[in-house]
């Protein structure tokens, strides 16, 4: 798969509120670009994380 196409599989995770999924498409798609727009959609779902999902970094 190619970076765009991670990024828009993460975001259709997001959509459905599977977070932990979401970030790991987002990390592939920055692994295959580091310029790719996943870099600002995972800064922006791990505020949203920090904020509601303590337990998601503590399970």
């Amino acid at each position: 798969m190619t970076s765009e196409e991670f990024y828009l599989e993460g975001n259709k995770h997001r959509k459905r509120g599977d977070f932990a999924a979401a970030m790991n498409s987002y990390a592939e798609a920055i692994k295959l670009d580091k310029n790719s727009p996943a870099v600002e959609a995972r800064k922006m779902l791990e505020n949203i994380m920090d904020f509601y999902c303590k337990d998601l970094y503590n399970p």
